[in-house]
Formats: structure tokens, sequence, C-alpha cells
């Protein structure tokens, strides 16, 4: 492997780590849950994905195949992580925010979110 190729590793993970760095930083720090919400699932995503193409990368020039583990890993992390920040959000709308306080969602209907009963029947 090259020298070139080293440093594009390390420095991947470097990154990677700093990013993970920032988003636990910002897990700590921020005040609302909404905001402590943002931090790890867009900062920490990051991170755990510049470190899986870092491996990725080291593995196709050091041993000259593909690594597919990191490469499945990281398809269903990437797919994974906005949904859990979507349903965590959804959590934090219903526990904590009167529904009488949100905006209108300027689309005529009410929020999908509140909606009294769902399409089709009763629940």
């Amino acid at each position: 492997m090259t020298a070139l190729a080293e440093i594009v590793v390390a420095l991947l993970l470097v990154a990677g780590g700093l990013f993970g760095l920032i988003g636990s930083f910002g897990l700590l720090r921020l005040k609302d849950r909404m905001q402590r919400l943002h931090a790890p699932t867009k900062a920490t995503t990051l991170g755990v994905g510049a470190a899986l193409v870092a491996v990725a990368f080291h593995v196709w020039l050091a041993e000259g195949r593909l690594a597919l583990r990191e490469i499945l890993v990281a398809v269903f992390f990437f797919s994974t992580a906005p949904l859990s920040a979507l349903f965590l959000a959804k959590v934090h709308l219903f526990r904590d925010i009167p529904r009488d306080s949100l905006p209108p969602p300027g689309t005529g209907s009410d929020w999908a979110s509140f909606t009294p009963d769902p399409p089709g029947g009763k629940t």
C-alpha cells in the first residue's frame, strides 16, 4: 500500500473520530431534546460512515478485495439512523408539545402525526 493511500485512510479515521466526538459533545451540551437528537444523528452518522469508508478502502488496497461486510454495515446504518431519529422526534412531539401550540402545516389539513382517525377505519 502506498504512502498516499495510508494518509487517506488515516485522514478518514481522524475525520470519523472528530465527527463522533463533535456529535457526542453536542449530545451532552445542547439544551433542548430536539437539538440533542440532531447532534448525534448527523455528526455521529458521518463519523461512523467515514470510519467504515476508511476500513473498506484499506481492505481494497491492502488485500485487493471488496469489503462487503463494511459496505453492508454502512448501508444498514445510513438507512436506519434517519428512521430512528424520526421516531424519537415523534415521541418528543407527542409527549412535550401541545397540539394547539403547533403552527398550521399550510396544506389545509391537520399534521399527519395528529390525525384523529387513520385512513380506512378504526385503530
